[in-house]
């Protein structure tokens, strides 16, 4: 895994990072995706929805670098060649989850299999993290199937150096004859501001609607 380190004294950001780093602000912004076209291409294929939803994430967060970004250990901004998907499956009898994570973003249908690999390894474990070692280029990534929601934010305690976006998925529902999934993006404003939140759903979006070139 790279890790690209910017040169604040030369960075367009810098004002914008150091200023909201020091106030430590994190925003979420939770918008609905139509997913009326992807579900159909996808039950065409017996496919599931969850692991095309951590691919799509993952291809979003890849193809721009204020999705990717970290600090490493001393403290430098900067951020990674390439991230992957830090994902929760259910333990249905426990009613807790693990982490996992899995590679093949570059074509769908490896990543399907080998995510439906790593799920039958790794559920109902036990642990919160039973892959391992987790690669610190990951980005987390979870869904909530039980409830759909107009807002979700999460509350991260780490001194505000947690620089990744985290995004979270409800239940989808009907609306208008539409097939509706609630989609929440929470960035570091250090990092990212509303156009990049608003960049990140619309691409998301796109990528749904074009399911049929990379299904």
């Amino acid at each position: 895994m790279t890790f690209i380190r910017i040169n604040k004294k030369e960075w367009d950001r810098k004002e914008y990072f150091d200023h909201y780093l020091n106030q430590q602000t994190t925003f979420s912004m939770t918008s609905n995706i139509d997913i009326t076209k992807l579900l159909v291409e996808l039950k065409k294929r017996h496919l599931k929805i969850y692991p095309a939803f951590i691919y799509l994430v993952s291809k979003v967060a890849n193809s721009h670098k204020e999705f990717r970004m970290a600090m490493d250990s001393n403290g430098e901004v900067g951020y990674w060649g390439e991230v992957y998907p830090s994902y929760t499956i259910f333990d249905q009898e426990a009613h807790t989850f693990s982490s996992i994570w899995t590679k093949g973003l570059h074509d769908f249908a490896l990543f399907h299999s080998s995510y439906e690999k790593d799920v039958d390894l790794y559920k109902n474990t036990g642990k919160l993290f039973p892959k391992t070692p987790v690669p610190e280029n990951t980005i987390p990534i979870s869904m909530i199937p039980w409830s759909s929601f107009t807002g979700f934010h999460l509350s991260v305690n780490n001194g505000g150096n947690y620089l990744s976006p985290i995004i979270t998925s409800g239940k989808f529902s009907q609306l208008n004859g539409r097939t509706i999934l609630p989609v929440s993006v929470q960035v570091h404003h250090a990092v990212c501001d509303g156009y990049h939140a608003s960049l990140f759903i619309n691409e998301l979006q796109l990528l749904a609607d074009s399911c049929e070139n990379w299904i």
